[in-house]
Order: structure tokens, then sequence, then C-alpha cells
């Protein structure tokens, strides 16, 4: 079987040993994963950022709305698209506590101190993630569930009844990210089941794209950004923000009648629309900011410590005017993504995001830094190995 990584067999010769015959086929990464994982990112803190914006901003707010209709179904699409649906081997079971548990038990106590230190108290419960920490509860939840779905005939229609029919139930709530987890859960299954498919290969969608197909995905954006303005107020009447939480039951969102999961059905389709034009839009070939979509993980983790005094400072309310300032937020947006990336960073936070204590497990092994690493979005990449030290000139050989 295939690896799950974003590696595609490409018939690339290597030479032959001395006596063979035929050549090595090597694993080539195809770059379009890595830029729609980096793209999806950028809107994650985008969207954070430009909250406090959008109550005193209309624009600011279509923004956030249009952002919100799709950013993290696509996301789920992606982390699907990598994800196996047979039974976990040791490894992979490490990995869920390793690459998942482990990061969410350490950046829970992190913003349990963060708020002990900044707000005077804190109340510790793991049981209720802290702002982005949801998603990391989610993909656990997603890979267990998998396997059992996978078994089914039609997993795709039985996780949109799920999805639709678990927001009818006011006892599924934000603990352990349940609601969330249900509600995104046909967006990684869409993800998974392309990938079983073989549809993307098969309809050669990250081939050459038609003419027509960058502007009709702009046409689109367009005119979704437009209704999202438009009809702010009308948006604002009906909470829609919440509702593409997917963390509430209909009944807490207003929506009390018994034709409300239509409301949730209709999001969905809007989500699965604007996330193809979005995978439309993005480009199928490396560029130099390509490689930063395999760190997700620390953009995903780290950018809320960055906005967090922004956000409790009240810095980003009443701006004015608008035109000035929320250019300048999409712009920092991207330079804070940029930068949480980068290799300093990551080689800082490492023990932190990407956790590897021997200790705790019965075989160490399992815990090792293993050649090649995978973030629980499925980015694998080759371990980073230390720059080696710099050769200094021997003064006596320049004379």
């Amino acid at each position: 079987m295939t690896d799950p990584s974003n590696a595609a067999s490409a018939a690339s010769p290597a030479p032959p040993a001395t006596g063979s015959t035929g050549a090595v086929r090597v694993k080539r990464r195809v770059p379009f994963w890595d830029n729609a994982r980096f793209a999806c990112i950028v809107l994650v803190v985008l969207g954070h950022a430009v909250q406090r914006l959008t109550y005193d901003s209309d624009i600011a707010l279509g923004l956030y709305l249009l952002i919100y209709a799709f950013h993290m179904p696509a996301f789920a699409i992606i982390s699907g698209y990598f994800s196996k649906s047979e039974p976990p081997s040791r490894r992979q079971m490490a990995r869920v506590i390793t690459d998942i548990l482990l990061p969410y038990v350490i950046f829970e106590g992190v913003w349990t101190l963060t708020k002990w230190i900044v707000e005077g108290q804190a109340n510790p419960n793991l049981t209720q993630p802290s702002w982005t920490l949801w998603f990391l509860l989610a993909l656990g939840l997603f890979r267990l569930i998998l396997p059992y779905l996978a078994l089914l005939r039609w997993p795709l229609l039985w996780t949109v009844i799920i999805s639709i029919g678990v927001g009818y139930l006011p006892n599924v709530d934000s603990t352990f990210s349940l609601s969330r987890t249900l509600g995104l859960l046909p967006f990684f299954t869409l993800g998974w089941w392309l990938r079983e498919r073989d549809v993307v290969a098969r309809l050669r969608l990250l081939d050459r794209r038609a003419w027509w197909v960058a502007p009709s995905a702009v046409a689109l954006f367009a005119a979704a950004g437009w209704a999202a303005w438009f009809f702010v107020d009308d948006w604002r009447a009906v909470n829609l923000r919440e509702w593409l939480f997917y963390d509430e039951n209909y009944a807490a969102l207003g929506g009390t009648q018994w034709w409300a999961g239509g409301v949730r059905l209709a999001l969905m389709v809007l989500a699965l629309v604007l996330s193809a034009a979005f995978f439309a839009l993005l480009p199928r070939r490396t560029h130099w900011w390509t490689h930063f979509g395999q760190y997700t993980m620390y953009v995903y983790l780290l950018h809320s410590f960055v906005l967090y005094p922004f956000r409790e400072s009240g810095l980003l309310r009443d701006l004015e005017p608008t035109w000035l300032w929320l250019p300048i937020v999409v712009v920092a947006s991207v330079l804070i993504a940029l930068g949480l990336a980068t290799r300093p960073v990551r080689v800082l936070f490492r023990p932190l995001v990407e956790p590897r204590p021997r200790w705790l497990f019965a075989d160490g092994m399992l815990a090792a830094n293993e050649g090649r690493r995978s973030d629980p979005t499925g980015s694998r990449r080759p371990r980073e190995q230390p720059k080696p030290p710099r050769a200094h000139s021997d003064p006596r050989q320049n004379g």
C-alpha cells in the first residue's frame, strides 16, 4: 500500500546498483498538498486575527464569515485525504499519543498558566479545549472513528446524517470537542473517500487546469464575499457566525424549528463548493513558501499566543478606517504564519509541538525520533538534521 504522505510514485530512475537490471522508483513530493496546508493555516490565523475587527466593521465581519464558511472543512478534507482506514499499527497508535494527546495536554497546561498569570484566574479542565486546541482532539477522534466508518456501506451518507442529527441533541456539546468533531466528520471522511477511490488521480485534478477554472473560482468567491457583506445585518440577526462553528445544538442557536438541520446541510454544501473553488485556485508547483506547509501544526498551536495580547488588550477594537487596518491585519496574518513555520521557531518549540518521551512507553522505540516525522494532518517530511558546525580555517595555513 502506498505511503499516505504527500508523495506520489514517479518513474524517476535512479542509477541502478551493480548487477541490477531495473531502475529504482523514488517518491516525489506533491507540492499542491503543502500549498493547500499552508494556505489553510494562513486562513486560520487570519480568521482569528480579524475577529476583533468584526464588532465594529461590516467588511471585516463579511470577510470573517467568508473564511469560516469553508476553511476548517477544507483543512478536514486535507487531513482525511492522508488518513488510513486500516487498523493502526503499534507505531501509529503511539503517534496518536505523541502527536495529538501529548501536545494537547502540554498546550492546555500552557494556556492554564497563561490565563492565571494574565487574568489572575484559571480553570484547568482537559475536557474543555482552550481556543484552537479543539482541532487536535477532533483529529484524534477522526482517526479513531475512520476504521469503523470504512466498514460501512455509504460512509459519506452516514457521516452527513450524523453531522445533521447531532445538532438536534442538546447534550452533545464542546466537551472533548465532540460537537465540532461530529459536525465536521463528513469533510474528513470525504477526504479519505477521495483518496480511497483515487478520484484525484483518475480525474487528473492536479494536472493543468482548464482556462475557465480559475476565473470561475474567483467569481464564486467574489459572489460569496459580496453576499457575506451585503446581507451582513441579516447574518448578524440569525447568528450565522455561530452556525459556522459547528459547535452548538440548533436550539441554542435559535433554530428551534424541525427543519433546522436543513440549515446545517446548506452550510455543508456551501463549505464543499467554496473548498472546491479554494483548491482550484491553489498553485500546483513548488514555490519558496511551499515547504512551510509541512509545519502547519507549529503555526496552529503557536499563533494563538501571538494574537492573545491583541485580543485581551482590546487593541484591535475601534480601529478606523477599516480600509487601512483590515489590509494590515491580513498582511500581518501571513507574516505570522510564515514566521512561526521557520526553522528557529521549530527548533525552539519542537519539544512542545512534537514531544517524543521514550520514558512514557513500555517500548521506548515507539517514541524514538524516527527518520521521517508526520504531523496530525498527515504531512510527512524528513527529520531535520542539525546544521554541521562551520569549518574554521587554521591561521597557520593562511601564510
